[in-house]
């Protein structure tokens, strides 16, 4: 047990069976609260506590797994790559939508948490809210703040954005499928990217191009804003 503990074989195990228990579930029932993501750590919680595992011995192997979420950033490049032809067809308002998206996105962070009289370390760790994890803890480590918030205000933000796009985008008569597919990757990364496969194509293709773009207007703005605001 102690060589079990002090190895990373538990933190991987533990991650993945509980992600796949996560993805039969989500498969079964469809509902964008009970995203693999929040089953797994739902599942992996408890587990700790009633075995009293020590949370450094599960961090061993779930360190690692973080390390490859940084070379996993570049499997990004592909919708880039794949929607390369659309992209320098609309370039215009695409690159218009996503930075003013993302601009918004870290803006209203700073400003609200200004107003809210939060501390400049939890500021900086919510301005990654919008774009994918693996970029957000990144520039979440760059700017000072706290990873492990960090994900979870990315998980938050993705959850929101998938479960009220359709609304929001009938309420306010949006129904250009670029329009909705871009706002949804702009604004709710992987999770938003899902709930617009299940729109249509066009909106899934549109999605995956954001990700990446606002990935990257997320991390050159991030710093210019954060030093000129805060």
């Amino acid at each position: 047990m102690e060589l079990l503990l002090n190895s990373p074989i538990l933190g991987i195990i533990l991650s993945v069976f509980t992600f796949q228990i996560g993805i039969l579930i989500f498969r079964r029932i469809n509902f964008m609260l009970l995203h693999p993501f929040i089953i797994s750590v739902l599942l992996i919680i408890p587990i700790l506590l009633i075995f009293n595992i020590p949370l450094g011995s599960y961090m061993i192997g779930g360190d690692l797994i973080t390390f490859f979420l940084g070379p996993a950033t570049v499997v990004l490049a592909i919708p880039l790559y794949n929607e390369i032809k659309t992209l320098k067809k609309h370039y215009i308002p695409i690159l218009v939508s996503v930075i003013t998206g993302s601009t918004i996105a870290i803006v209203s962070v700073i400003l609200i948490g200004q107003i809210l009289n939060l501390s400049p370390a939890l500021i900086v760790t919510l301005i990654p809210k919008s774009i994918t994890n693996p970029i957000g803890i990144e520039l979440s480590k760059q700017l000072g703040g706290d990873p492990a918030i960090t994900v979870a205000s990315i998980v938050f933000t993705g959850l929101l954005g998938a479960i009220v796009a359709s609304f929001t985008c009938r309420w306010l008569g949006i129904k250009n499928p670029m329009a909705i597919g871009l706002a949804l990757g702009t604004s709710a990364h992987a999770m938003g990217t899902s709930r617009a496969l299940e729109l249509g194509e066009t909106e899934g293709a549109m999605a995956g191009l954001a990700i990446g773009l606002a990935g990257l207007a997320t991390v050159l703005l991030a710093p210019i804003f954060v030093h000129w605001l805060m």
